[in-house]
């Protein structure tokens, strides 16, 4: 039976037993009414007050009546929510216990793919350290055989430098009286002159032209972006070597312009180059602090010198020996290399960087120009100041010997080029222009083949040409848009080359 009916059923009993006790109450007022009824005169206001309070209370109970039902009907609604509450209750019940089924299910899974993974990851780290082991092991076989390698290239590098050493100084010897028979005539040699001038060498004779003065460009040449900073021409030839910002050393053809040759290798900006006599070698300088030897025949690099702590911004080869280079750096040191072994032979130190410097014509003193403003000579077999002169009164920026080496030129931050004679280190000759502006602190200027003319470049991007004779301004070519960095006399004459902060060579007939 449902609730709905129960309640029925129950509210029907209760109205039966209210009729019940209302007849039952009727039952017991009934002798009071015929009592009532009777004509006793003298109990009729009792009676009829006793029956006006039964009325008061059969009301009462009327009421009283009409309250319980609206009690049970309430109580009969609560009932009925209270159900549809239960049952939706009973039915998320039913809903928890399917989903925790259904959780406790994956959660056995999860355990059984959890346990699955750690055997697997157990397996993974048994065959790690069994590999671990295999390593340790090779690596210790490696290191031993590395060290046996190690030992036995040691011994044969010491019984090879041995044996270099032997041959090293035969040569050295030989070279030493070559020199010297080089060097007491080389002189006489150099002012010689039949039509022109005559200059010797290791090689033989070079013969060129008394030098032109330039007034015309020949040849624009995009050679190196970022700038270029050096530039020089080969002995007893037209080609022109330059390097640059770009970290590459280009050789060019100066007759028709064009590019012939380019050396990589370089770590960084080229800011000096030389040549050894016989062309078979190019220096570069570098900011990487290092200095680079290519060998010209194969393009390859020949040597690294390592030592200097800061960039290198010089370097020069003896003109008489392919054997000695001569490099200067910011780390207040100038450096002997020997190029055939391929390492230092000598270490100055100074308090004042070198900017430039250049060898003497025997090969025998260094002269280096420093950011003091001071010319200085140096013995290149003692590594001893021989002497010193206020060149500038700033940084001194290139230094060049004349090709009969008696003068020196030097040029400075003060827009000055000085002539000094390389016996007395007295000026023989002072070269200004207004407006020549010297660009930067490692502006190159030059002296012509015939040691007649001077040539340095200008922050106004103007070339200026002197007559040392003269004193005076010859030339001035314009055609640079940027500050000229360095300029080049070819040793048979013509042409001049010069270079600027763009990168672009001139070259001028």
């Amino acid at each position: 039976m449902s609730q709905e009916e129960i309640g029925r059923e129950a509210i029907k009993q209760a109205l039966k037993a209210l009729k019940k006790r209302h007849l039952l109450e009727e039952g017991a007022h009934a002798p009071a009414f015929i009592a009532l009824s009777r004509p006793i005169i003298s109990q009729g206001s009792e009676w009829k007050e006793k029956a006006e309070n039964l009325e008061v209370e059969l009301q009462q109970c009327y009421k009283a009546q009409s309250l319980l039902s609206n009690q049970l009907v309430v109580e009969v609604a609560e009932s009925r929510a209270a159900k549809t509450s239960l049952q939706e209750k009973e039915a998320a019940i039913t809903d928890l216990q399917n989903e925790a089924t259904q959780i406790r299910d994956e959660c056995g899974q999860l355990k059984e793919d959890f346990e699955e993974k750690i055997n697997a990851l157990e397996l993974v780290m048994s065959e790690n350290h069994a590999l671990r082991t295999q390593l340790e092991e090779m690596t210790l076989k490696a290191k031993n055989a590395e060290a046996e390698n190690k030992m036995l290239i040691d011994r044969w590098m010491l019984q090879k430098m041995q044996d270099a050493e032997r041959l090293n100084e035969a040569n050295a010897l030989y070279e030493e009286m070559i020199d010297r028979l080089k060097a007491s005539g080389l002189e006489s040699l150099a002012r010689q002159q039949v039509d022109g001038v005559v200059r010797r060498n290791e090689d033989g004779a070079e013969y060129f032209v008394e030098s032109t003065i330039p007034s015309t460009c020949k040849h624009k040449i995009t050679a190196h972006e970022g700038g270029c900073a050096s530039i020089l021409f080969e002995y007893n030839s037209g080609k022109l070597i330059s390097g640059g910002q770009d970290r590459s050393i280009k050789m060019w053809d100066t007759n028709t312009g064009s590019l012939s040759h380019t050396l990589y290798g370089c770590l960084g900006s080229v800011l000096d180059l030389s040549i050894t006599h016989d062309n078979r070698s190019i220096i570069a300088a570098s900011s990487s602090n290092n200095l680079y030897v290519w060998d010209v025949t194969t393009g390859r690099v020949r040597h690294t010198f390592t030592g200097h702590a800061d960039k290198v911004c010089a370097v020069d080869v003896s003109k008489i020996s392919t054997r000695h280079v001569v490099s200067a750096a910011y780390d207040r040191t100038i450096k002997v290399w020997d190029l055939q072994k391929g390492f230092c032979t000598n270490t100055i130190i100074f308090h004042s960087n070198c900017n430039s410097l250049c060898f003497s014509m025997d090969g025998q003193t260094i002269c280096s120009g420093h950011v003091d403003g001071n010319l200085r000579l140096w013995d290149i077999q003692t590594g001893k100041l021989l002497s010193e002169v206020a060149a500038h009164s700033l940084a001194v920026t290139s230094i060049s010997a004349s090709r009969n080496g008696s003068v020196v030129l030097t040029s400075g931050r003060d827009n000055l080029h000085n002539l000094f004679d390389m016996r007395s280190l007295e000026v023989c000759g002072t070269l200004r222009a207004t407006g020549n502006r010297v660009a930067s602190n490692w502006s190159r200027s030059c002296i012509s083949p015939d040691d007649n003319y001077v040539a340095a470049g200008s922050a106004d991007g103007s070339v200026h040409i002197w007559s040392i004779s003269q004193g005076d301004i010859v030339s001035t070519l314009k055609e640079h848009t940027a500050p000229v960095l360095c300029c080049s006399w070819s040793g048979l004459g013509k042409p001049l080359a010069s270079s600027d902060k763009n990168g672009i060579i001139y070259t001028w007939t």
